[in-house]
């Protein structure tokens, strides 16, 4: 589901939350009205620089607080466990004070960590490969074929997660999981792998759209549950940021808005130029 940019498209939250539905302006103005700090980053995806060291320079450009970057899809590795191309990415960061605000392992996308042995490789190259570029959460994605049905797929990759959860710690790098189970079900994972380097990467509109209560989900996962937020959808924004606030959360905001046009720069500039006058004027 697409949106117009007056209704933001979509919105992908690392450290707050987000929304891509029509409330999306009244949820900004609600979150720097309770003082909620909000840093806008963007996906290097949606700047179609996936991959790419051209990112860090045009989000800058653009003026965007930050970058998300994709660690990408190999067979035999990952293209970011490169040393020279982290060491690239690191010195593009610093040479455009622009920080890499959090990477995403999409290639769980094809090799799905219920039940593929290579996604679990795929996880553990990526914790260092975050270290090294400077970042703190990685996006676990849990959706389509990969998506977590029952308690023995929920069990199985939580026992992967509770061996793994070791190595995150002592790099000090944060594995979040963003799928479409319940608070409950993420819960009994989180449980079970017993680490704060495992955590919940909640999704408020996949949560809506399966039919939970977002805000008691929220509140009851509290901080101490959650590393990100972000999702889209028809969420009663008003209401979402009450939570959010309650619970104590700030940090980034990722632009992760499509291009109705063929120019990227001008799109995302028009895109970014909206949101700071919201931000200034609410």
């Amino acid at each position: 589901m697409r949106f117009s940019r007056r209704q933001l498209l979509k919105w992908a939250m690392a450290g707050t939350v987000a929304s891509g539905s029509a409330s999306a302006p009244s949820f900004l103005k609600c979150l720097i009205a309770k003082n909620l700090p909000v840093r806008i980053g963007v996906t290097d995806w949606n700047l179609k620089q996936e991959c790419k060291l051209e990112a860090v320079a045009l989000a800058k450009k653009i003026g965007f607080d930050g970058v998300e970057i994709s660690i990408g899809k190999g067979t035999q590795k990952l293209p970011l466990s490169n040393p020279d191309l982290q060491k690239q990415y690191v010195a593009e960061s610093k040479k455009h004070d622009l920080p890499i605000a959090s990477t995403c392992l999409e290639i769980l996308h094809r090799n799905v960590l219920k039940s593929d042995p290579l996604a679990q490789r795929w996880v553990a190259d990526s914790i260092s490969i975050t270290k090294n570029v400077g970042a703190r959460v990685i996006l676990l994605p849990f959706f389509g074929k990969g998506a977590l049905k029952t308690h023995q797929e929920m069990d199985y990759v939580a026992d992967y997660l509770k061996e793994i959860a070791t190595e995150a710690e002592k790099a000090q790098v944060i594995l979040g999981l963003e799928n479409t189970i319940s608070a409950e079900d993420n819960v009994r994972i989180l449980d079970r792998v017993k680490s704060r380097a495992v955590l919940v990467y909640y999704d408020i509109g996949n949560s809506t759209q399966g039919g939970f209560d977002i805000l008691k989900e929220i509140r009851w996962l509290g901080r101490e549950r959650i590393c990100e937020f972000h999702g889209k959808g028809p969420i009663k924004v008003p209401a979402v940021v009450d939570a959010i606030a309650e619970i104590g959360f700030s940090g980034w905001a990722h632009l992760e808005t499509d291009c109705p046009t063929d120019s990227v720069e001008a799109d995302m500039a028009t895109n970014l130029k909206y949101l700071r006058a919201l931000v200034r004027h609410a």
